[in-house]
């Protein structure tokens, strides 16, 4: 499998979908939908009537017919359901899920790889979140289905995962260990997932696709390389200023005057020691500009991650209304990350981006009413009794608490299970008919992403994106910039001597 030199970021729920990651793959890059509460959209998009039929064309490719009929009947609404209307739920993820969650969450991964690959040879990747382990087996199994190409998996320390792909390629038993809060010592839980009981007649073996890590030291890179239970096929090397969940500084939390977490020397990555692993690997975190793929080979890199610069073209699921505030905050020099160290109940620092209208805004925020419905944050904890609970720190401040969570733990945390399909136009409207605000996350790059729009444009596209990070460099890496979307992947050039990002 050949290298790709720029890597799409998998990006919030929906964000990086299908179209976005199949239109990077068609210009040579690797192209990434997002694994994030798939079973949401799917189950909502049917709800909103499927108009262009392209959900319905995927499902009828899905290899067991059963399980993709009986996804259809239970959320599919002919012509859509009323705009006023809510969605209907979908079950939350749990350590011993039903039948009718394990075929939504295998079918909805599925459908989303398989249209990101439709009609060319490009290759695919889908990014999940190591802090949302429950529905991550039966994603998986669903988008090697589809034959994804590449597995990239952060927010944690997934090395668990390659193992596991091994055992799916397979079709063998997979179980994934589950962290479980407040057990007794020595007590373990384990996801369990057979693969030929649950979808019998079961071809194998399937394809195991690349996985890639994704890092903010060099420590977590070489414990992934070293201790997984299987093996890594390279690493996204991410600095604090990249979108969505970032890694904790180093140490003890330190605030700025502003209330954001502040990074320090022991946050610079050493990529001499990342280099020393044989690896290739990506830098992520503000490369969406000209010249930074060209900085990352210098230093032995692969190529570079981008995420931001995709989010606001015409080809994302963000929601056209809120591109266009973006751009036009971008234009005039407004555009603001604030990297909040409370906002995710998972305890990472989360950058949202300051929008109005959106949860960003604090009068937003306090009035919501808490509601825990989707539950893809939640985390597992030994009862008194040894049974399992689930409670998320977003959740209402009193069944926190009442299920042994602290009270501390619940300030200022926002339902990003709600916000973020809100920002690609999936929003629930809630019992008191109020539609849940969305939830806007970017990286610190946000603030130029106004670079892309050409003269008199209002949007631009994900080949201006590639376009532009390919121009200046090596004529190895691509044609001219008028053509440098075509034959762009390359093999790594050898490393000049730099040690630090």
């Amino acid at each position: 499998m050949l290298t790709p030199t720029i890597i799409q970021g998998g990006m919030g729920v929906a964000v990086s979908g299908w179209c976005l990651a199949r239109a990077v793959s068609q210009m040579g890059q690797l192209g990434v939908v997002s694994g994030t509460a798939l079973a949401v959209v799917l189950a909502r998009r049917l709800q909103m009537g499927d108009l262009g039929g392209q959900l319905r064309h995927a499902l009828e490719h899905f290899p067991f017919p059963d399980a993709a009929q009986r996804v259809l009947q239970q959320y599919f609404i002919p012509g859509g359901k009323s705009p006023s209307a809510p969605f209907k739920l979908t079950p939350m993820p749990t350590l011993n899920p039903n039948q009718a969650m394990v075929d939504l969450t295998v079918v909805s991964n599925f459908v989303e790889v398989f249209l990101a690959k439709e009609g060319h040879s490009g290759l695919v990747g889908i990014n999940l979140l190591e802090k949302i382990q429950l529905p991550t087996v039966p994603s998986l199994f669903g988008a090697m289905l589809a034959g994804v190409d590449y597995v990239l998996m952060g927010a944690g320390i997934p090395r668990a995962i390659p193992g596991t792909l091994d055992r799916l390629a397979e079709g063998a038993i997979a179980e994934l260990k589950i962290d479980v809060e407040d057990v007794l010592p020595g007590e373990e839980h384990f996801y369990r997932f057979d693969p030929k009981a649950l979808f019998p007649g079961l071809i194998t073996p399937l394809k195991r696709p690349q996985f890639l890590g994704i890092v903010a030291s060099a420590t977590l890179a070489i414990t992934l390389a070293r201790k997984s239970n299987g093996h890594v096929d390279g690493f996204v090397v991410e600095g604090e200023t990249a979108g969505g969940h970032n890694a904790p500084p180093r140490g003890p939390l330190q605030l700025s005057p502003t209330g954001e977490p502040v990074y320090g020397p022991r946050d610079i990555v050493d990529l001499e020691k990342i280099r020393a692993l044989g690896l290739p690997f990506w830098l992520a975190g503000s490369y969406g500009q000209p010249g930074r793929l060209a900085d990352a080979l210098r230093v032995g890199a692969a190529g570079i991650q981008v995420g931001t610069a995709f989010a606001f073209c015409e080809e994302s699921g963000i929601e056209p209304e809120l591109k266009r505030k973006v751009l036009d905050l971008s234009r005039h020099g407004t555009a603001r990350v604030f990297t909040d160290p409370l906002a995710s109940p998972t305890g990472f620092p989360f950058k949202v981006v300051q929008v109005p209208g959106s949860l960003s805004e604090g009068g937003h925020y306090a009035q919501r009413t808490r509601i825990c419905d989707l539950g893809y944050l939640r985390k597992p904890y030994r009862r008194e009794d040894g049974s399992l609970g689930y409670r998320c720190p977003a959740e209402p401040v009193e069944h926190f608490v009442k299920k042994g969570g602290r009270l501390e733990d619940t300030l200022n945390r926002k339902c990003i299970c709600n916000g973020l399909p809100s920002t690609v136009g999936i929003g629930q409207t809630q019992a008191n008919q109020v539609t849940e605000k969305p939830l806007l996350t970017a990286g610190d790059d946000v603030a130029n992403i106004a670079r892309f729009l050409k003269p008199n444009a209002e949007s631009y596209t994900a080949a201006d994106v590639i376009d532009c990070l390919l121009a200046g460099c090596p004529s190895s890496i691509g044609d001219s910039p008028q053509q440098s979307h075509r034959g762009a992947l390359s093999k790594v050039p050898a490393p000049e001597p730099a040690t630090q990002i």
